[in-house]
């Protein structure tokens, strides 16, 4: 924007940026200037790149003031998302492609209507606290100790393997190996909310004896939210290492080494007090509360989202991922039995499909139709080698690790697994401001994982179709 500039002084950046006050403040024109300033509304700062940023701690803060266009955005979604989720459902087509549509015709690509990015992605975030809450509840600590082997190994193999085909990939395109192990690693993730949306309803009964599919795949997506906290962790040694002399290499592995001995022991920690909160402090707390709560549901809802924030506040003070905090919250209370989930379900559930809106919408405001268009042989290319490889890969490594009266079910983990989660935006857009890949690394990324995403409920469907015991047959879209 024309004006404002960045200026470098003795190692100092030193940048100039444009002020734009709301409207209404400068149609007041029988005041002062002293009055008009004294009741300015939010401000909105523009930085050389042309960034917008929304003032959020004004200078006089006994003043209320409201983010007009975080409420705007807010509403405009939630008004579109009803049309487009409907017209998903008429078509047969589940309402998150709906929700995604809304963000495309409302973010940068379409209208561009949507001022609070950031505020908006925020919010939708707390969907996916909600969520794993949710999952955590139906995931109980019997579950986890049946499949805890699988989950562990299943995971990191996979992950290994990526990092391999990444790399000769990379050597034969001549591609960095710091970018290739990144891109391997965004790509060999899988999301976890919207896994977790296809397991609503579905069939829980399997043959006697044999594993339980939703309990194998859920371990291994968390497995994979651990992984994603030891990447980000390491990303900034990763991003050393890449500008480091091969003199340093030895010193920058030792660190990383380091990193990832300091978050397993932070793990060790997490499951630690979880065990002890299991034991003392779970039950008494839920029975106090709902004593509390009769007649008066609001008092447990809040005690259940407190207790939610809690255990992601601690895991993130323990450099975990905030994600396996909420998942490990649902979890515990699980263990108070079947009464209590189905009504902490019945509570929560209304308020986790609302932040979900939002959440896939936000995922649509980073979709670039036009750039999907132009290049869309080559996306379509590149996402279905992606999740054709995940897809054997996955089924590869659980055949050599489930059991021989269980090895059908391996079919329907492998279809869970095949997209590309949603935090590769977050792992992207950290690479793209290091520097450590390309603004066009960056779209393709974008686009291969939100391609796989619309893939996901075809290729589920299908596995759940061909492979569950017809007598238990659900749909789970």
């Amino acid at each position: 924007m024309c004006g404002v500039r960045s200026i470098q002084v003795k190692g100092v950046n030193f940048e100039a940026v444009l002020r734009v006050e709301e409207e209404e403040a400068n149609s007041k024109q029988n005041r002062t200037k002293q009055e008009v300033e004294d009741d300015l509304g939010l401000s909105m700062l523009i930085d050389s790149q042309n960034n917008q940023y929304i003032l959020t701690k004004p200078r006089d803060s006994t003043i209320p003031r409201a983010d007009h266009h975080f409420i705007k955005d807010i509403v405009t979604i939630g008004m579109l998302s009803l049309p487009c989720g409907w017209l998903c459902t008429t078509i047969g087509l589940p309402t998150m492609f709906g929700y995604i549509i809304c963000g495309v015709l409302l973010g940068p690509s379409g209208l561009n209507s949507i001022k609070s990015i950031v505020q908006v992605e925020t919010l939708g975030e707390f969907g996916v606290f909600f969520t794993l809450f949710l999952v955590g509840l139906e995931f109980s600590p019997e579950k986890l100790r049946k499949v805890w082997k699988i989950s562990l190994q299943g995971p990191c193999y996979m992950t290994l393997l990526m990092i391999a085909f990444g790399l000769l990939w990379g050597h034969l395109l001549q591609i960095r190996p710091t970018q290739s192990v990144f891109i391997s690693t965004c790509l060999s993730l899988s999301s976890t909310p919207l896994v977790s949306r296809f397991l609503v309803g579905s069939a829980r009964g399997e043959k006697e004896g044999d594993l339980d599919y939703s309990a194998v795949l859920l371990g291994m997506l968390v497995m994979q939210d651990v992984q994603l906290g030891l990447f980000i962790a390491v990303m900034p040694t990763l991003i050393q290492a890449g500008a480091s002399t091969y003199s340093s290499i030895v010193m920058e592995i030792l660190r990383i080494l380091l990193l990832i001995g300091q978050i397993l022991f932070s793990l060790a920690a997490v499951f630690l007090l979880c065990l002890v909160i299991k034991t003392y402090l779970i039950g008494p707390y839920y029975r106090k509360l709902h004593m509390e709560s009769k007649g008066n549901k609001e008092i447990l809802i809040l005690g259940i989202s407190a207790f939610i924030f809690l255990m992601l506040t601690v895991t993130e003070l323990l450099d975990v991922s905030m994600e396996l905090g909420c998942f490990l919250a649902g979890a515990l209370i699980s263990s108070q039995g079947h009464m209590v989930t189905e009504e902490i379900v019945s509570y929560i559930e209304p308020i986790r499909d609302f932040l979900a809106i939002i959440f896939f919408a936000s995922i649509g405001l980073h979709v670039f139709p036009t750039f999907v268009v132009y290049e869309l042989t080559i996306l379509m290319v590149l996402t279905l080698a992606v999740v054709i490889m995940k897809f054997v890969l996955a089924a590869l490594v659980l055949s050599l690790l489930l059991p021989k009266t269980s090895q059908y079910i391996k079919w329907i983990v492998a279809a869970g697994l095949a997209q590309v989660s949603e935090f590769s935006f977050v792992l992207g857009s950290r690479a793209r401001r290091a520097g450590i890949i390309s603004r066009e690394v960056y779209l393709l990324i974008l686009s291969v994982t939100t391609l796989s995403l619309l893939l996901a409920p075809v290729l589920w469907r299908a596995a759940i179709t061909k492979c569950v015991p017809r007598p238990d047959r659900r749909s789970s879209l």
